[in-house]
């Protein structure tokens, strides 16, 4: 049994692997990368937990980002969560973005940006904004769960502020798999309590299967990359 996929003439059987996936993403590079023809493709190529599982690693203190691929247009990662750990709520840069489940079950809480003391801030090329600003107000749109069965989930130039976590008690944990593009190395990340926002430089967990550095994810600060050394 084979499948054909939106946007190119190649297919893939049932059992769908990384492969698959990286080089269906390839077949869109060579023309315009839009929202919905990589949604349709990575909903037909669903990976499953046992496809990722070179590539899963669980923390009990934070949760972890797993590079599976990446190219100069595509990030494709792998987030393991453990039963309460989130996100800050933060932006996407504008960029587009695409999440499936293959475990468990993650909830979303999406975000509208209204207003903050420093709208000159978003007036700069190539990210969202340089952050900075004392006194926000997002409104929150609504709430979404996601499951191994749910439609695809989407960020884009429009709604692109949103927070994630593992409300599920499962010890199992949930496994998300995020593609985006363009690759995003940083993001804004709000915390309404203390009324501030602060740009976040991204680290991963492990690349490829292998763990290179432990990373500290705080929820009111920036990311933290420490070598391992043992």
């Amino acid at each position: 049994f084979w499948r054909v996929y939106a946007g190119s003439s190649m297919a893939h059987p049932l059992r769908s692997t990384v492969e698959d996936l990286v080089e269906g993403l390839k077949s869109f590079e060579a023309g315009v990368i839009a929202q919905e023809p990589v949604r349709q493709f990575m909903d037909s190529v669903r990976l499953s937990a046992d496809a990722l599982k070179p590539y899963i690693f669980f923390r009990d203190d934070i949760y972890t980002r797993n590079l599976l691929y990446r190219d100069k247009l595509f990030e494709v990662m792998a987030i393991c969560w453990r039963p309460g750990q989130k996100t800050a709520i933060h932006t996407h840069n504008g960029q587009l973005g695409w999440m499936s489940i293959a475990q468990g079950e993650a909830t979303v809480h999406n975000y509208k940006y209204v207003s903050c003391n420093c709208p000159e801030h978003q007036n700069v090329v190539g990210m969202d904004c340089l952050a900075g600003a004392t006194r926000i107000e997002l409104d929150r749109l609504d709430t979404v769960g996601c499951t191994t069965s749910s439609p695809i989930y989407c960020v884009d130039k429009l709604q692109s502020i949103h927070q994630i976590e593992n409300r599920d008690a499962a010890k199992a944990g949930c496994v998300s798999l995020h593609i985006y593009s363009l690759p995003i190395d940083s993001c804004v990340a709000f915390d309404l309590k203390n009324q501030r926002c602060f740009r976040r430089t991204f680290s991963y967990y492990s690349q490829y299967g292998k763990v290179e550095i432990e990373v500290e994810h705080p929820a009111d600060g920036p990311v933290k990359p420490v070598q391992i050394t043992a």
